[in-house]
């Protein structure tokens, strides 16, 4: 599956899956206990701070991943 059907289902994405996408489009992460909190090159809103829940992703940070993908892809297009 691709990164876009992947986030399309936010109550379905698995933590692993969720860590991948975040690392290759931001970078390592800073973990802070069972926090993974990523560096974007905005300030604010969307923030990336995922957590596992299970195996699976908690969706409400998908859904931030979603919008953050979106909003770094927005800045692309500009430049």
């Amino acid at each position: 599956m691709n990164e876009k059907e992947i986030l399309s289902n936010p109550k379905n994405v698995s933590f692993q899956d969720l860590l991948k996408i975040c690392e290759k489009h931001f970078g390592k992460p800073r973990i802070r206990g069972s926090h993974h909190i990523f560096k974007t090159p905005w300030q604010g809103d969307p923030r990336i701070n995922i957590q596992k829940d299970g195996k699976m992703a908690k969706p409400y940070q998908v859904k931030m991943v979603k919008q953050a993908l979106e909003k770094l892809e927005a800045q692309h297009e500009e430049k």
